[in-house]
């Protein structure tokens, strides 16, 4: 790794273990990636005098009742995948802190678009739609999330990259607070299947009702903010599920089944 690091100007870390249910049946995988991959990364960083740009989460806030968490909000997270996300922060401001690193930490709401893994909420829907299965819906579908085209997440990062101040911390989102049930019954109208094509079941532990975050400081800083619809994005990504089949059907589709599969946000 530090080969390649010392070749190039900056590092985005994409890089984490991200669905929760996972974390939950097995955080060791998220521990090791999350919270030592980032520390692996940082010491690069400040070897070769790069600039990092740390991607986070929204979930590091935890779950909140009605307001929307501005990047000063504590730390509050619930479940083993957040905490590691919130571990991995304090390791990016120590490096700043102490080693005085080029870093920025960007936290970002649910990801939609082409291309996510069928794990996650979405195309998780999409492919049992597809297949007239019913789809699991946890915590009676009431769990809100605030929903963000890929392409835009991608802009602001840019954005962050180029002129995000050093050691400052960014929230992007894109204000499309849904519910669970509200995108389930969403994709079914958009894919012509019945609206009642869902089952619900048992909470997961540790379960979050409620993500928002105020992006005021990327959009007066930085002059970013989201430009697509989401209306018009979730029938995008619909569309490109059902067109590109054999692009999904490579992956392992008993991550669709069984307790750690559960399809909760």
């Amino acid at each position: 790794m530090e080969k390649i690091i010392s070749k190039v100007d900056a590092i985005i870390n994409f890089a984490a273990e991200s669905h929760v249910d996972r974390s939950i049946s097995d955080p060791r995988p998220f521990i090791d990636s999350n919270i030592y991959g980032t520390y692996s990364i940082l010491e690069a960083v400040r070897k070769y005098k790069k600039r990092l740009i740390q991607i986070s989460t929204d979930e590091v806030y935890g779950s909140l009742k009605s307001v929307s968490a501005t990047e000063q909000y504590p730390y509050n997270p619930s479940n083993p995948y957040a905490a590691s996300k919130a571990a991995a922060e304090n390791l990016v401001n120590s490096y700043h802190t102490t080693y005085n690193c080029d870093v920025v930490i960007t936290r970002c709401t649910n990801n939609y678009g082409p291309k996510q893994s069928p794990e996650k909420l979405i195309p998780k829907t999409i492919l049992l739609a597809d297949q007239n299965k019913k789809i699991p819906i946890y915590n009676g579908g009431k769990g809100i999330r605030d929903w963000i085209h890929v392409d835009d997440h991608c802009n602001a990062i840019s954005q962050v990259l180029h002129n995000g101040k050093d050691g400052q911390k960014y929230n992007i989102s894109a204000k499309n607070e849904f519910d669970v049930l509200h995108i389930v019954k969403k994709i079914l109208e958009i894919m012509g299947k019945p609206t009642d094509s869902y089952n619900f079941a048992e909470d997961r532990p540790g379960h979050d009702d409620r993500y928002s975050m105020d992006y005021s400081k990327i959009k007066h800083d930085l002059g970013w903010e989201p430009k697509i619809d989401f209306d018009y994005g979730l029938k995008q990504t619909v569309d490109w599920y059902l067109k590109n089949k054999q692009w999904w059907s490579e992956f392992d589709l008993r991550i669709l089944d069984g307790y750690q599969w559960k399809t909760y946000s």
